[in-house]
């Protein structure tokens, strides 16, 4: 049987493809906690440096296959992480160190929406369909657009979709600020991929501690993530990596970071 989450590591980058375009990549229960296992692994693999998500087929993701989750919210339940999991929407339990690029097209529905708010660098195509279609089904959203879409778009724009279920395209996204690049669809892929070396090729300890630093202030605020700044700062510098920084400058040559 052919995996429903593709899950490949290759050059300190590890990425995931939904596989399951027959079904419009919609997320079952199984497909939500292969991606769950892969997003621990890139957290815990040393080797790892970033993440790709994409999808195969037309459409990034029609959100969760609701028949097969009805049961488990009827009876009043949630999606819950097990040993060796990470949530992929960052409500409860350990969260990422490392960052994850998105790629979408297509239908990027519901909690596919909420999946690329809780990633780093996004890409999209300009007629990529948006949507939380969660009122309009008589539940909410609850993987986290109700929080980030807010703050990524505005108050009132926000609202304007988060209580219709209507769509909003890729170019409006972008234009919005969501979206970090626009991409033709044959070149999508390509570009995540190319985003993903660079960040790879990166010190790590200083691409963590960057994300660490914007993290801290999204969530708790600027004075929060200012107070971790020099803290964190003076271990970066005593690295390997940030010798090897100041060699390779001095030598005129591309860095090779470690990690250490």
């Amino acid at each position: 049987m052919t995996a429903k989450v593709l899950v490949e590591a290759s050059e300190h980058i590890l990425t995931i493809t939904f596989n399951r375009a027959d079904k419009l990549n919609a997320l079952d229960p199984e497909s939500y906690h292969l991606l769950a296992q892969a997003l621990h692994r890139l957290q815990h693999d040393d080797d790892l440096r970033v993440g790709v998500i994409l999808a195969d087929g037309k459409h990034f993701t029609a959100g969760l296959e609701l028949d097969k989750w009805a049961p488990i919210f009827a009876q009043g339940g949630a999606p819950q992480m097990a040993a060796g999991e990470i949530d992929p929407y960052g409500i409860s339990g350990e969260t990422l160190s490392k960052p994850l690029i998105i790629a979408v097209h297509g239908l990027c529905y519901t909690s596919g929406l909420e999946l690329l708010l809780n990633t780093d660098i996004r890409l999209g195509t300009a007629d990529t369909r948006f949507a939380q279609l969660e009122v309009q089904r008589g539940i909410y959203p609850c993987g986290g657009g109700t929080v980030r879409l807010p703050e990524e778009i505005g108050w009132a724009r926000a609202q304007r979709y988060l209580l219709t279920g209507d769509e909003f395209s890729g170019q409006q996204a972008y234009d919005w600020g969501m979206l970090t690049e626009l991409c033709e669809f044959s070149q999508l892929h390509s570009r995540a991929r190319e985003l993903a070396q660079k960040v790879a090729a990166a010190a790590p300890l200083g691409v963590r501690a960057a994300l660490k630093s914007s993290k801290t202030a999204r969530l708790h605020g600027d004075t929060a993530a200012l107070s971790t700044v020099f803290g964190d700062m003076g271990k970066v510098l005593k690295s390997d990596d940030a010798a090897e920084g100041v060699r390779s400058f001095m030598e005129r040559r591309a860095a090779r970071f470690s990690g250490r």
